[in-house]
């Protein structure tokens, strides 16, 4: 890939008058990471999930804390998605990453998934790498929310607005799916 033709055609896809470091280092790690799957073809695919972490993230591409740790929610609290309280580990579990990983049950899944102590060290959802591996088996594989991206983008299918229930119902999802269309140009 081009690098500066990529982030000229951001420009003038009005996602970014001028992309800093950090930010091209975060979607060059996940367009990276797409590139090297063999099994992942379908550049919409990758269009949206850059537009999830966009969105996700702020437009920092950068993995991040939620704002507010999740204060005013339910996953804010040491309660789990069934109402229910837990004690230990002593952990909140508010958004972090780039698809900002919620609730106590999601960070035990991701961390038995990945093989690693999410619930005892929640913070290891910043790390790069690890939002990485989030974010693609997530999106791909349909973890957060049991669909995926070969539901709404496929052979006969192609749902720029309901591919926002893979991470959180169709919150924000008309905003993201014109992010979405706009990587998508970049892309190409």
């Amino acid at each position: 890939m081009n690098e500066i033709a990529f982030q000229n055609r951001l420009k003038s896809y009005n996602l970014y008058a001028n992309v800093n470091k950090y930010q091209l280092r975060g979607m060059l790690a996940i367009i990276n990471e797409f590139e090297a799957n063999k099994l992942l073809t379908d550049k919409r695919w990758l269009a949206y999930m850059l537009a999830t972490v966009y969105h996700e993230t702020a437009k920092t591409f950068e993995p991040i804390e939620e704002y507010g740790h999740g204060a005013g929610r339910l996953y804010g609290k040491k309660i789990k998605q069934n109402l229910k309280p837990y004690e230990s580990p002593n952990k909140l579990y508010y958004g972090r990453g780039f698809v900002q990983l919620t609730w106590y049950e999601n960070y035990d899944k991701f961390g038995k998934f990945l093989k690693i102590d999410l619930l005892n060290y929640p913070e290891l959802a910043l790390k790069l790498d690890i939002s990485i591996d989030i974010l693609f088996k997530g999106m791909t594989q349909g973890l957060f929310t049991g669909v995926n991206l070969a539901r709404y983008f496929n052979d006969q299918r192609e749902d720029w607005v309901n591919a926002r229930k893979i991470i959180n119902g169709l919150d924000k999802a008309e905003i993201i799916s014109i992010y979405a269309r706009k990587f998508m140009s970049c892309l190409t």
